[in-house]
């Protein structure tokens, strides 16, 4: 984005001030500096120099801040004008509306490259945006934990297969392109006609209410297994589990802001167009989906992560060789998986009843393998209900599994609308009669960057939750 900014102004900089190309330059240097910082040293505890760490720490997370706001004051300009045509035409021609594309007063040098610039500008804030609500976020964690002691533990890292998780990959990757479709095309129709932005805008409740319905009843069977099993929670202090529930029912309310603004303008509206009755249901499954998400989430980080190979019992299974003496073949778990590795493969065995009863090899020693036999391990059935819950266990982890990767990818589609400006809540028209348009427009541009961060920030929980499951 800086490099798009650096040659817009080369193209028009006979007219704009020498800040404008400064400021994307030291805006560059800064980001370089601050990503390596953070991805060297966010894990760090600083020990020393604490007073000047904390200055300068809490200096960038204010800087941050400060950035997120002038992106998004400098997006929504980009937005304003785009948005007033869009209003008028959808009919609302009441609303006092001045155009202003605010170019700059002269020519650029090269036309097509300063119009390449200035579209891809727009599409990259989104991305700025986000990356300065991490990067305070980052850096308010670090802030908060200088000085802290801490006991050292083995962090164990976390690897993410495809086993086991495929329904839920197939589907949400159909969710995923099929978000794209849907997006391309409510960019397209929106704006062109009265009927066809109605088209549109009818088209993205529709299919916001399916996926959002889809992920509803994923996490609510989620919430089942986890409430039938009989298990305890993990409520140890954990400062990173502590902030990542904190930073999800935050920057939900966001989106739960905009929900409720619109259920309100839906209500108190004079005159309803078609398309406000799917309004209606897509704001109260907005509120309803970030509730259960947001318990799954915090629930799964909570739950201690299942030890199935240390939890459950070892069954032998003894054998007699050829020459009397007791061997003890693989673990019925490892002989299921095809891991054991069997020493004795010149005597063969028999597994019948509840014992393994061996071929005698001759009438000497008939006598000595019955007494042998007799003091062999039983199968109890002890042992195969034991086998059974692990494939209990089993079946629900695959389970959860399945609803982990499905919402991780649903929360990668529903942050591809908002980030690329397919927005309704700029383009119904309706809640901007009901509340005015500069108090609805200001409430849109603070509250969104959080509901896309929430998207962001679940999408990583959940990729999270499915790799420990």
């Amino acid at each position: 984005m800086d490099s798009f900014k650096i040659g817009y102004f080369v193209g028009f900089s006979s007219c704009l001030s020498v800040t404008e190309g400064v400021f994307p330059v030291t805006h560059a240097l800064h980001t370089l500096l601050q990503v390596y910082f953070l991805w060297c040293y966010a894990k760090d505890i600083i020990q020393s120099f604490k007073t000047l760490e904390r200055f300068g720490v809490i200096h960038s997370v204010f800087t941050n801040l400060l950035l997120w706001t002038n992106g998004v004051l400098t997006e929504s300009k980009h937005q304003l004008n785009e948005h007033k045509e869009r209003l008028i035409t959808l009919g609302f021609g009441n609303i006092s509306i001045e155009l202003d594309d605010h170019a700059p007063h002269c020519n650029c040098t090269i036309p097509a490259l300063c119009s390449i610039f200035s579209q891809g500008i727009y599409y990259l804030y989104p991305f700025n945006i986000e990356y300065h609500i991490l990067a305070s976020t980052m850096l308010y964690v670090l802030w908060k934990n200088i000085g802290r002691k801490v006991e050292h533990f083995q962090q164990h890292k976390t690897s993410f297969k495809f086993q086991g998780k495929t329904m839920g990959t197939i589907l949400g990757l159909a969710v995923f392109s099929t978000t794209i479709a849907v997006v391309v095309v409510y960019l397209i129709q929106i704006g062109r006609s009265k009927i066809k932005s109605e088209l549109a805008l009818i088209m993205f409740y529709l299919y916001a209410i399916i996926v959002l319905t889809l992920m509803c009843g994923a996490g609510i069977v989620a919430l089942l297994i986890y409430r039938l099993e009989d298990k305890s929670l993990d409520v140890s202090k954990n400062p990173a589990r502590k902030l990542d529930a904190d930073l999800l029912v935050g920057t939900a309310s966001g989106s739960w802001l905009l929900s409720w603004g619109s259920i309100l303008a839906i209500i108190c509206a004079q005159s309803h167009p078609a398309y406000s009755w799917y309004n209606l249901p897509y704001s109260i499954l907005v509120i309803i989906e970030k509730y259960i998400q947001n318990l799954f989430i915090i629930e799964s980080i909570h739950h201690e992560q299942e030890r199935i190979n240390d939890d459950i019992k070892t069954l032998r299974i003894l054998t007699v060789s050829n020459g009397s003496i007791l061997s003890t073949t693989p673990s019925y778990k490892e002989i299921y998986n095809g891991t054991g590795n069997i020493e004795s493969r010149e005597l063969p065995h028999m597994f019948s009843g509840s014992s393994c009863l061996p071929e005698s090899s001759g009438s000497s020693t008939l006598d000595e393998n019955k007494i042998q036999a007799n003091t062999l391990v039983n199968i109890s059935s002890s042992d195969f209900s034991l086998y059974n819950g692990n494939m209990t266990i089993n079946n629900k982890r695959r389970i959860l599994k399945n609803i982990a990767s499905f919402l991780f990818l649903c929360n990668l589609s529903l942050w591809i609308p908002p980030a690329f400006g397919c927005r309704p809540e700029y383009d119904n028209g309706l809640e901007e009669m009901v509340f005015g348009f500069e108090p609805w427009i200001i409430v849109v541009n603070l509250a969104m960057p959080f509901s896309i961060f929430y998207r962001m920030h679940s999408a990583a929980s959940l990729f999270e939750v499915s790799c420990k499951t």
